[in-house]
């Protein structure tokens, strides 16, 4: 396993951090731009309104047209109540198996990336990588708006995304899409004892 180590190093680092949907996930953000500070590349934070969780985006590479987004998403969903055997702020091998909260959604996607930068950074790219985590998605991608419009504010924009999310190492090019209505139903009131001259909003609703 000595060719994934340095990926595995780095989940082990990104599980530890309890980014939790309820929790920050600034700790984790400074982190990776501590990281990526380290190898000379440069990352910008778009904060939420309250300044308690960040995007991340970083470009690699030459800064023209074209490229390919990296995106992951930071959060995790909670374990409380769950029938943990090991901690899962711990990455844990056991067998063939990585345990720890978001091994499979999606810190994983994140230290892959994460450890191919040093490579990336040795090829000649024509075109950049651009890594880019999110905050918020487990609970209604809150996140990704600002960060896409960060993308699409840039002079020089991406040509195709990547999202990491675990779908059995089968590429899926369309996802499913949700649209709420709000409905007013308005009745009519009378008294019980004349009930054919009002009108239930519930059973007219129904």
């Amino acid at each position: 396993m000595s060719d994934i180590a340095p990926t595995l190093d780095i989940l082990a680092r990104l599980i530890a951090f309890d980014t939790t949907s309820r929790n920050s996930n600034l700790e984790l953000i400074a982190w990776v731009e501590d990281f990526l500070r380290q190898r000379g590349v440069a990352s910008r934070r778009v904060a939420n309104a309250d300044g308690t969780k960040a995007n991340l985006y970083a470009v690699i590479g030459p800064d023209v047209a074209g490229g390919v987004v990296l995106s992951g998403h930071t959060d995790v969903v909670p374990v409380d109540g769950q029938p943990w055997t090991s901690d899962p702020w711990v990455l844990t091998e056991r067998g063939s198996k990585l345990y720890g909260r978001g091994t499979a959604d999606m810190k994983s996607f994140s230290a892959l990336a994460l450890a191919h930068v040093d490579a990336m950074l040795a090829a000649p790219l024509k075109r950049p990588a651009v890594l880019a985590l999110s905050y918020d998605e487990e609970i209604g991608c809150l996140g990704a708006p600002s960060m896409i419009a960060e993308i699409a504010a840039q002079t020089n924009k991406p040509s195709a995304v990547i999202v990491g999310e675990p779908t059995s190492m089968k590429v899926v090019s369309a996802h499913k899409g949700v649209r709420s209505f709000i409905v007013d139903v308005t009745g009519r009131e009378a008294h019980s004892s004349l009930p054919d001259h009002g009108v239930s909003a519930v059973m007219e609703a129904l």
